[in-house]
């Protein structure tokens, strides 16, 4: 356990106010690597992208041996620290979840507090408690993981518009006091938004890089500790793909000017 710690401290290290990790999802050991040659320091999985790339949809349909033999292949790949999209960890308990992502050689995970199957958000101290049941498991296990705690309240449309941001912040502290190490507001774009939520949470803050979100630059201005792409890159790579699938089928080559 002692190198997977030292990457977990590694990794938690990496969310610095001000100077976000930058963290464009993997998919496959492939991307990992590409990641890493490109000089990120830490890699993310992506479950939606590991998901389909495995031939499964997102939403917890890929079988649970599937996706965390997916996060140790990827976690083997590379030198450097990985953390796992879990989404709601598959319905398995915290003991056990926390036994197989470092089994994986993963040293950190993200959790969404909305059911994937159906959009319903779970209750926020239904939510806390799971977070803290892998904390203590994570304790127990002698890695002190990195936990990414994403609070859906904006991907859900929970509630009117003005409302969101206050529960938002709301579930943040909750699931910060459970022991989560950043919290992760997703689909929270606004500037202005951004701003406030950083300012209200006492723990490094996700965002989703996305179009109509600010670019990292202005994020980082914003306070922001921690930037994902989620599963842009992976689609990005697909549709490139596509072109280059049409173009052969058209009869034309698909690397010349």
């Amino acid at each position: 356990m002692t190198e997977l710690s030292r990457r977990a401290a590694a990794l938690r290290a990496l969310h610095r106010t001000g100077d976000p990790l930058i963290l464009p999802n993997a998919w496959d050991p492939g991307s990992a690597r590409a990641v890493v040659a490109a000089g990120f320091p830490a890699v993310a999985t992506s479950s939606a992208a590991v998901a389909e790339a495995l031939g499964h949809a997102d939403g917890e349909a890929t079988p649970v041996a599937e996706m965390f033999a997916a996060v140790g292949r990827i976690a083997a790949a590379v030198p450097v620290p990985v953390t796992a999209d879990l989404e709601r960890g598959y319905g398995l308990r915290p003991a056990e979840l926390v036994e197989r992502l470092l089994a994986a050689g993963a040293v950190g995970c993200n959790l969404e507090d909305s059911d994937p199957r159906t959009g319903r958000l779970y209750d926020a101290d239904e939510q806390a408690d799971l977070l803290a049941g892998i904390r203590a498991a994570a304790g127990a296990a002698g890695v002190d993981l990195v936990l990414n705690a994403r609070v859906d309240v904006h991907l859900r449309a929970h509630g009117p518009a003005e409302e969101r941001l206050a529960e938002a912040v709301r579930r943040a502290h909750r699931y910060r006091a459970a022991g989560a190490d950043s919290v992760y507001p997703i689909l929270l774009a606004d500037p202005a938004q951004v701003r406030e939520f950083v300012a209200e949470v006492d723990a490094p803050v996700n965002v989703l890089a996305r179009p109509g979100a600010p670019a990292p630059a202005e994020l980082a201005a914003l306070g922001v500790a921690r930037i994902s792409y989620g599963s842009g890159v992976y689609a990005a790579v697909r549709a490139r793909a596509a072109e280059l699938l049409a173009t052969v089928r058209a009869g034309r080559d698909p690397f010349g000017p």
